[in-house]
């Protein structure tokens, strides 16, 4: 993985650019002066193959109605989930959306019904809770099991959870604790899905971003028998950072899911995207694997920084080997503060920005969430901030 031909090093500016990770910190932080290592998107540009694609669409210079017929777009989504992961997904399986999270809702919308558990696996993503509740849903949390090589599903307790529960939103590989699932974890956790007729929505936005050492394998491949009780929700946004273009795709390999899905998006008129995303989205999945390749070996690198430095200048921060996803989940319970009292710490003495671990659920109280995904300098600086502000703690 050659991170030579790119720039990552290059610290960007993107104050002022209505950046939400920079832009939002005085609101959501109360100071707006602080190092930016939350929201998870990268302080990289993208691959240059996407950002050629979009100058020629803007110098083209008309921008009427997007076609219908998305047969291409549908074809790089099924050839990059067969090629990556290994995943026979025909293009007539696929369909588009905005975002992820307007998957999750019209699949809960879909596939479950009003006061349904759905069940959510903690610490958690957390508009996972927000899209349940606000359609009339019921949060089931499923806490995974913490052990001393890292998290794993506790399908015991799931077993005793499942009455009233008609869904389960699955994060693979799991944001926050960066943890890719094997195939036999999520065949046991399909069986089980299967046998109490529970659908799966399978969040699997951030697929291309695994470490060496680790291997994404989709929810479909690993249980192919679950199907008729699945959607999987994929987008280049994390991975090549064009979060801000809202172009993902969801894919249903059964007929039956595949149709009741669409016509959901065309009820809600939600089936379209806009010619910038389509674009991007396009030259992500055909041309953007070196630019990947590259990412990828600069955030290992990052991750191997990150792992040193906590074992060398703060060994009371736990951190579990994280396999995937640029964004890191550190336990600072050692420490004995309350999530408040920590962000205040962070905020206020190292002046940096993290996302509040007590957001993720229960299971995440006393900790805090890292972006790595940042020039090796800017990161630097920010455990420096870090290891400063708790040195007399």
């Amino acid at each position: 993985m050659d991170s030579a031909r790119y720039d990552f090093d290059t610290r960007i500016d993107r104050r002022g650019t209505s950046c939400e990770k920079w832009d939002d910190m005085g609101h959501l932080f109360g100071r707006d002066d602080l190092l930016a290592l939350w929201v998870a998107d990268m302080d990289f540009k993208s691959a240059p193959e996407i950002i050629d694609a979009l100058k020629q669409e803007a110098e083209f210079g008309v921008f009427g109605y997007p076609t219908e017929q998305i047969y291409g777009y549908q074809t790089a989504v099924a050839d990059w989930e067969r090629r990556r992961h290994g995943w026979d997904v025909k293009p007539e399986q696929v369909g588009f959306m905005p975002g992820v999270v307007t998957g999750i809702a019209v699949a809960l919308n879909e596939l479950t019904k009003p006061g349904d558990g759905v069940v959510v696996q903690t610490p958690a993503y957390p508009p996972f809770f927000r899209v349940i509740r606000q359609n009339g849903r019921m949060v089931a949390e499923n806490p995974l099991r913490e052990t001393e090589n890292g998290y794993e599903m506790d399908l015991d307790h799931l077993f005793g959870t499942s009455g009233g529960v008609s869904a389960i939103i699955l994060c693979s590989p799991h944001n926050p604790v960066s943890r890719v699932w094997r195939r036999e974890e999520l065949a046991a956790l399909g069986r089980l899905c299967l046998e109490r007729g529970i659908a799966v929505i399978s969040d699997e936005i951030h697929q291309d971003l695994v470490y060496s050492d680790a291997k994404h394998t989709p929810m479909s491949a690993a249980c192919p028998e679950l199907d008729p009780l699945l959607v999987t929700l994929v987008s280049p946004s994390k991975t090549f950072n064009i979060a801000g273009l809202r172009a993902s795709a969801w894919i249903a390999r059964d007929k039956n899911i595949y149709d009741r899905m669409n016509r959901a998006f065309e009820r809600l008129h939600l089936s379209g995207l806009n010619m910038f995303g389509l674009r991007a989205l396009e030259a992500a999945y055909t041309k953007g694997e070196p630019w990947l390749d590259a990412v990828m070996g600069y955030l290992e690198d990052n991750r191997a920084l990150v792992e040193n430095f906590l074992r060398e200048r703060m060994p009371r921060v736990k951190l579990k080997h994280p396999e995937g996803t640029y964004v890191f989940w550190l336990d600072f319970r050692d420490y004995g503060l309350r999530s408040v009292e920590l962000m205040e710490i962070l905020v206020d003495r190292a002046r940096v920005a993290l996302n509040d671990g007590s957001k993720f659920g229960l299971a995440g109280e006393g900790f805090a969430r890292l972006n790595i995904g940042c020039p090796r300098s800017q990161l630097k600086e920010g455990l420096d901030r870090i290891a400063e502000a708790f040195a007399g703690i």
